[in-house]
């Protein structure tokens, strides 16, 4: 490969991503090429690699993200729609939230919802619903919640929900 061809498209990675750290591989020139790696290629060759997220792979994020909570509210509400509970659930602990962009945003959740004061017959919303009092009524399950956000359509697309008590 024609190393000006090599500089080149790392160029273009650095114009793509002005914060990517560059090194020059100058101990391994070949017939006077170099090589030009990012600081991940390096860590990754080195097996050490130490940053807390790759491209595409999922992050932890901040329970009160936004879009998140959207999330989670939108798969309390899929919840209430299939459950033959008289009362509503919603989400009362978050215990993991990660963020995975892949042709929009799939968020991974792990958490608990609970069994509300509202009835389903009163139409309520889930915001102004207390927990139901340690009890008869008291129930909680633990979930696991898969969904995919494409931020310029209206709805989410739930994935995946799998509730146990």
């Amino acid at each position: 490969q024609d190393p000006e061809s090599t500089v080149l498209s790392d160029v273009e990675r650095l114009q793509l991503n002005p914060n990517l750290e560059l090194f020059w591989n100058t101990s391994s020139m070949e017939g006077g090429r170099r090589s030009c790696h990012t600081a991940a290629e390096v860590d990754l060759v080195a097996g050490s690699y130490k940053s807390s997220s790759m491209p595409g792979s999922p992050n932890n994020i901040s329970k009160n993200d936004p879009g998140l909570q959207k999330a989670v509210l939108s798969a309390a509400y899929s919840f209430n729609n299939q459950s033959n509970d008289a009362f509503l659930f919603r989400a009362s602990v978050i215990h993991r939230a990660q963020r995975q962009v892949v042709n929009g945003i799939h968020y991974i959740v792990d958490l608990e919802i609970s069994r509300t004061v509202c009835h389903k017959r009163d139409n309520n919303n889930l915001s102004n619903c207390s927990f139901q009092p340690a009890g008869n009524l008291h129930q909680t399950l633990e979930c696991h919640l898969e969904v995919w956000q494409i931020p310029w359509k209206p709805q989410s697309q739930s994935l995946e929900l799998l509730c146990k008590p």
